[in-house]
This record gives C-alpha cells, structure tokens and sequence, in this order.
C-alpha cells in the first residue's frame, strides 16, 4: 500500500518551531500558489490549524499569526481541484457543536467532499476562559463534543444528542456535507489523546512523536480498538523530519533529512512499516519559489517510491 503523504500550510500559522523566516512578509497569494502546487503534486491534504488568540506571556515563541481553518481552507478549496482539507486540529471545545457543525459542513459542501475534520483538546489556558470554556475539563468537553459533532455532520436534516454538556434536536441544518459520514481524525500524543483517537476517532493526529516511540503509540491505539470491540477504518499518522530534496547549499538544520529521492524515500518508508498510513511532511525553504521547487520535487521524484 502507498504511503499517502500531506502538509501543513506555511504561512497560515506561524509559531518560532516550524516557520520560516520569508512567511513574515507572505500572504494570501503565497498561500494560493503553494495550496496549488501541492494539488499539482499529488499531495493528500493541506492543513491548517487553529486558535482564537494567543496570549502574551506566549506570543514571542507562538506569534499572533493564526488564520482561522475554516476561512483558510475555504479560500484554497476555490483554487484546488482535488487535494483534502484537514484541520489540523481544531479546537472544537472552544466552539457549540452546532457551530462548527455548520462551518465545517459548509466547507465539505463548497468542496465536493473533501473535509478531514481533525480535532483536538487545545492547550492555551487563556483562550478557554476568554470564551468561557472550563480549561481543566477540556478533555471531558472534547469527548462529547466529538459525539455531538457526528450526529450534527451525519445525514439528518435535523440533528439530535442529548448529553452532559450539548443538548440539541429539531433545529435544521442546511446545507449537509457531501460525505457520509465526514471523516473525524484525533490530534494530540498524550495517554488520554491517543485512547480518545482509537475509540472515537477514525485517524490519529500525532503531536510530535519521534520515529522510536510511534511503534508503541500505534500498538496501543490497535490494542485500545480490539479490546473495545471498535471496527472499521482507521487511518494512523506521523509527522515527518524536516526534508529538503536534493544536496542544500544553506544551513538546513542537523534534523534534517536532505539527499536524492532514493534517500529521502528509503527514510520515509520506515513509516509505513510502522504502520503508518498518511504522512505530514514539511520543508525547508528560503522563499516560496524554493517551496515550491521542494514540493514539486517531492511529487515528482520522491512519492513514487512510496
């Protein structure tokens, strides 16, 4: 089986841990021209990520640039004839269910079915209590609201769930998404985010595990699911080292994996023997030319030998 392979958008979050020094001064067009290269590329999905607002005592390391998901991915599926759109990963506790139910169906109908709703807890204490959120249950409030969210994006016109937090029926929602059902992946590494993902999720989202502890991450999600009795598909991610194809004449990081596409796919293939399904990868670049040379590169000469 292929090793499917997508990435986090640059530009559109902006933390110190990943962005590169040209994004500062990019925008919107940047934005287009690499969402269509990674279309041309074959690329699975595009991602973006999500917070309202950061607070000070973390803007230095975070910054203040986080485009909204939904905006963002709406903006690039005009622009895109066929690559997925995932979240990755929004904080949906933050929001009603019927909310983000409404946003993110609206973006799969706009986009012919090509959401990947990719959720998470969150970690950013001040944003919850800006917006009334208990931070200290937000894993309780992400659970439930990963149950009202299936039955808000299901097939029914007029969605129903009654539990603890969200109780809603016989309010109409218009349009549907166009798949059924919309596929709902699970971000985070921690024990309660990694049982979350393999009981009701259908994929996990890791958050920055290194190659020698996924093996055990990925034991324990298919123990979780077996004993539990849960079937069906489940899609297992990773995210990769930075890469750079080709032999770099710049300080690309030691981390980095650089070379010919040999190389670069004999390193990744560890993944997939793993039993990684879906792999994010990332870039280093100068500009978003070299960006974009990367990402056609990648498609050209690296994901065949996937």
């Amino acid at each position: 089986m292929s090793l499917r392979y997508g990435m986090q958008l640059p530009v559109q979050s902006q933390s110190t841990l990943y962005a590169e020094g040209w994004e500062a001064e990019a925008g919107p067009d940047d934005l287009l021209e690499i969402a269509r290269a990674a279309d041309r590329a074959g690329f699975d999905y595009l991602a973006g990520c999500d917070h309202v607002g950061i607070p000070r005592r973390l803007a230095a390391a975070m910054s203040t640039v986080w485009y909204d998901p939904v905006a963002t991915l709406a903006f690039l599926a005009a622009a895109t004839p066929r690559v997925r759109l995932l979240s990755h990963v929004a904080i949906v506790g933050l929001r009603h269910p019927l909310l983000v139910a409404k946003q993110y169906a609206t973006l799969d109908h706009l986009s012919s079915g090509r959401l990947i709703l990719g959720v998470g807890a969150g970690h950013v204490q001040e944003e919850f209590e800006a917006l009334g959120v208990d931070f200290h249950r937000r894993g309780a409030v992400l659970d439930e609201s990963i149950d009202a969210l299936r039955a808000a994006l299901g097939p029914d016109e007029f969605p129903e769930h009654h539990g603890k937090l969200y109780d809603f029926e016989g309010l109409g929602q218009r349009p549907r998404p166009a798949q059924e059902p919309v596929p709902v992946w699970v971000g985070g590494s921690s024990p309660a985010a990694v049982r979350r993902a393999a009981l009701k999720g259908d994929g996990w989202l890791p958050q920055g595990d290194p190659r020698d502890r996924l093996p055990a991450q990925i034991g324990r999600i298919r123990e979780l699911r077996e004993r539990a009795g849960v079937q069906g598909p489940f899609t297992v991610g990773a995210i990769a080292e930075p890469l750079y194809v080709g032999t770099p004449r710049w300080e690309v990081g030691r981390r980095t994996v650089t070379g010919g596409p040999q190389r670069l796919a004999e390193s990744l293939r560890a993944y997939r023997a793993m039993g990684v399904h879906q792999l994010q990868v990332r870039f280093r670049s100068r500009s978003r030319d070299e960006l974009i040379d990367q990402i056609a590169a990648f498609g050209a000469e690296v994901a065949p030998e996937l």
